[in-house]
């Protein structure tokens, strides 16, 4: 199985002018802990994390006492990364990216080894679709790391995730399908038990499905809809 088999296609991103507290926002209605950073070109220039809006808060709540400023000293772009208001400013600039070809278990050492939770997919030096650790164990689940991926499921992939979004009314950022052998797994996040069901009914009258597992779950009280 590769990157293409396993990742998010339809990613949330910002633009490099979106404001702090509209990240922070998306992140928590979409239950998701990063977002890209994408120009107007496709082009993906960093990835404003958790963690970034997070340090930014502690930074911001916590003054360094007067001697370790003298000893530490004043740094210009630690100042801008926890002070800044915009995406660019706040972002972690020039990420890793992989293509739609990198096998699961290559991802997974990337992934180890920079401490890193996901990782954006580009494809002519667009963007085009995220893996995340959730995707990798949901790839990993499903087939020995080097199980290969024939024509036909990437098809069946395709064609649910295109019944789902034109046809359901459910968001399909918040899916993500998984096709082996014919066999498809659905998992992510919809809004009430008859979007759960909308999604495995398009899997079902997908030609060439087999079985259909649903690990659909729902959408937490209080979060908001895209």
């Amino acid at each position: 199985m590769q990157a293409a088999d396993i990742m998010t296609r339809n990613v949330i991103t910002v633009e490099p002018g979106s404001e702090v507290r509209e990240i922070a926002t998306l992140l928590m209605e979409n239950g998701i802990s990063a977002v890209p950073v994408v120009s107007e070109d496709g082009k993906v220039l960093g990835i404003v994390s958790e963690g970034d809006l997070m340090r930014r808060v502690e930074k911001d709540g916590r003054r360094k006492s007067w001697w370790l400023r003298l000893v530490a000293g004043h740094d210009p772009a630690d100042y801008v990364k926890t002070h800044g208001r915009l995406a660019h400013e706040v972002m972690t600039r020039n990420p890793i990216t992989i293509d739609e070809e990198m096998p699961l278990h290559k991802i997974s050492t990337l992934l180890e080894k920079h401490g890193i939770k996901r990782v954006p997919v580009v494809k002519d030096g667009q963007l085009v679709g995220i893996v995340s650790r959730a995707n990798l164990l949901r790839g990993f689940s499903v087939s020995e790391p080097e199980a290969s991926v024939s024509a036909d499921d990437r098809e069946i992939r395709e064609a649910i995730l295109k019944e789902v979004d034109k046809n359901t009314g459910v968001m399909v950022d918040r899916l993500n399908v998984i096709v082996t052998e014919g066999r498809v797994q659905l998992w992510g996040l919809v809004e009430n038990q008859e979007e759960k069901m909308a999604v495995q009914v398009a899997a079902e009258n997908a030609g060439g499905v087999k079985a259909v597992e649903n690990n659909l779950g729902f959408v937490p009280r209080g979060v908001g809809s895209v």
